[in-house]
């Protein structure tokens, strides 16, 4: 059974606000490597310190960073 996945707008909020991936990570401190998967949705975990810092930087809630994906054949 597939639950679906999570999907991170991250790409979308930087181009919104027209900040490049070297400031935000030189601002909150986060190595580059690392918040690239994250911007490619090729990450096994999710660091919960990483989200907080992401929605005070973009004064935004969780569910502008993080989209929740349904998969497409769900069986109830």
């Amino acid at each position: 059974m597939e639950y679906g996945y999570l999907e991170f707008n991250i790409e979308k909020l930087l181009a919104e606000n027209n900040i490049s991936k070297n400031k935000i990570c030189k601002d909150l401190d986060i190595p580059r490597p690392n918040f690239n998967r994250y911007c490619k949705n090729k990450f096994q975990r999710i660091d919960a310190n990483l989200i907080c810092k992401l929605c005070s930087y973009f004064d935004c809630d969780i569910n502008e960073i993080i989209t929740y994906v349904l998969a497409k054949n769900n069986n109830k």
